[in-house]
């Protein structure tokens, strides 16, 4: 179990330690903002890996037991984390890197954005949250601990960031949209937009979805189902 908490702590310092900290700035001054992406991605990679690994040769230490209802919210919960996900992937945003508000725009927040600025992230913490209530085990619960806990912090330090850069239109962009799923919305500065999010979307996030269901226990052990 030492080495899952220390593939953990080694998780986080690398996501929260240099992403949206005076690090960054100073690594892409040093190595330009290819070569710092390179970098950056690389070490994401190998504390991912060992993170898996850790969690995989971790002891089970039950910590409750997860009731048939919490199974089965994770899985009819599940599907918008993996709509979060694709709309992430294949929409612009102007938090993701290397993009930024298309001051033109006649209408700057559409689609997911509408609901969270930070689709991919809040799709990691949806996801995380999920299985942690689902699984019950403390390795579980470091495990998408660290992953939810780096997907919150970082969502409001990649906003922080963005208002520290001064972006032309991010201003406008803020203050049209929510890192907290729905709130924009609630306070009246936005509304729901289905249509921008498309049937094709949709439908993708559900195929996927269910692809990974049906290949999860091959992939990762229990049945979420049953």
């Amino acid at each position: 179990m030492d080495n899952l908490f220390l593939a953990a702590v080694f998780f986080l310092a690398t996501h929260l330690g240099i992403a949206s900290t005076p690090l960054r700035g100073a690594l892409i001054d040093k190595l330009g903002a290819n070569g710092y992406r390179a970098v950056f991605s690389g070490i994401a990679l190998v504390a991912l890996i060992w993170l898996i690994r850790a969690y995989d040769r971790a002891p089970f230490l039950e910590l409750w037991e997860p009731a048939a209802p919490l199974r089965l919210l994770a899985v009819l919960l599940m599907p918008f984390a993996f709509l979060l996900l694709v709309c992430a992937l294949t929409a612009p945003n102007p938090t993701a890197a290397g993009q930024e508000p298309d001051i033109y725009a006649a209408e700057p927040v559409q689609g997911i954005q509408r609901i969270t600025r930070h689709p991919l992230l809040w799709s990691v913490i949806l996801w995380g949250s999920l299985h942690i209530l689902a699984t019950g085990h403390l390795a579980a619960l470091v495990l998408f601990g660290s992953l939810v806990l780096t997907a919150a912090l970082g969502s409001t330090m990649v906003d922080r960031r963005r208002i520290q850069e001064s972006q032309p239109g991010w201003g406008v962009y803020l203050q049209r949209s929510s890192n907290l799923p729905f709130l924009a919305i609630l306070q009246g500065r936005q509304r729901l937009e289905l249509a921008e999010i498309g049937w094709l979307r949709a439908a993708g996030a559900l195929v996927l979805y269910a692809a990974v269901l049906l290949a999860h226990p091959y992939l990762f052990g229990p049945q979420p189902v049953g």
